[in-house]
């Protein structure tokens, strides 16, 4: 493999620490972004889900893809299908960034896509990760900053991963072929509750921080007031449902077993963004 990376969503969650681990390596990286934000060490490339020109000019010179579909996004099928079969149609392996659980039912939009990329004939892993722990200072820190988390989890459990977990993750599978042809269920090390977790942030903020467990519509209306447009905050509702029912909970030693390292505990994430929780 002596082509370059491209990452898409390479100014995201995942893709920020995902680019700075390919560049400490010492891979090409074109980094595209809606705007070609300029990314230190990097190629920064314009993409746009809608426009192909764009992803034919992020292609170019590529051997290797992480594809994700941003945050915001609903029409997963739409979206990403295209961008499939641009890889496909150039050989291009693609490492893509799934949902935890999505295996279990063939309709699920997202196992759509998977099953697309598996049928492709251009190499493939696949990487479902479950809640990331980055949520508390993205989605949820508004609410925290007013002492509360509320979502509509019930007392279901989920192992929280840190987004640092799944760049690691995906640079072994985008600079080995070792993982070809696999899927991995990517947590954190222990299942927690969002009471659990409001616990442990509580303690690294030196402040009461305590879970509300809300119902669909009540979260709908937080979501929206905090400016998420409608149909994304009522996607994020229903991906609460697995939550409840218990199903987020599973531990598995997948990051491990790529990167070589345990992933990081809720608490190793905490402390390390204890600043943004403090007040």
């Amino acid at each position: 493999m002596t082509g370059k990376i491209l990452v898409l969503g390479a100014t995201g969650n995942v893709g920020t620490p995902l680019v700075q681990q390919l560049v400490a390596a010492g891979e090409q990286v074109k980094a595209a972004s809606r705007h070609a934000t300029p990314v230190e060490g990097a190629e920064a490339v314009r993409f746009d889900y809608t426009d192909q020109s764009s992803v034919d000019a992020a292609f170019e010179g590529v051997d290797r893809a992480y594809v994700m579909l941003s945050g915001g996004y609903v029409n997963v099928i739409e979206l990403l299908q295209p961008i499939i079969e641009a890889a496909a149609e150039r050989g291009v392996k693609v490492v893509m960034q799934s949902v935890l659980g999505v295996d279990a039912d063939d309709n699920i939009p997202y196992r759509q896509v998977e099953l697309l990329l598996e049928r492709s004939g251009t190499p493939f892993v696949i990487l479902r990760p479950n809640w990331f722990s980055d949520n508390f200072h993205t989605y949820w820190l508004a609410g925290i900053k007013q002492g509360v988390i509320a979502v509509p989890a019930g007392e279901g459990k989920s192992s929280f991963i840190d987004v640092r977990d799944i760049a690691a993750s995906a640079a072994a599978a985008l600079t080995s072929d070792r993982f070809d042809g696999q899927a991995f269920n990517l947590t954190g090390p222990e299942a927690l509750s969002y009471g659990e977790a409001a616990a442990i942030l509580s303690e690294v903020a030196s402040r009461e921080i305590t879970y509300t467990a809300v119902d669909d519509a009540t979260f709908i209306g937080l979501m929206t007031d905090a400016g998420v447009p409608h149909e994304y905050a009522e996607l994020l509702a229903s991906i609460y449902y697995p939550v409840r029912e218990g199903w987020t909970a599973v531990v598995t030693g997948d990051v491990e077993a790529l990167t070589g390292q345990a992933p990081r505990s809720l608490q190793t994430y905490a402390n390390d963004y204890a600043a943004l929780f403090s007040g």
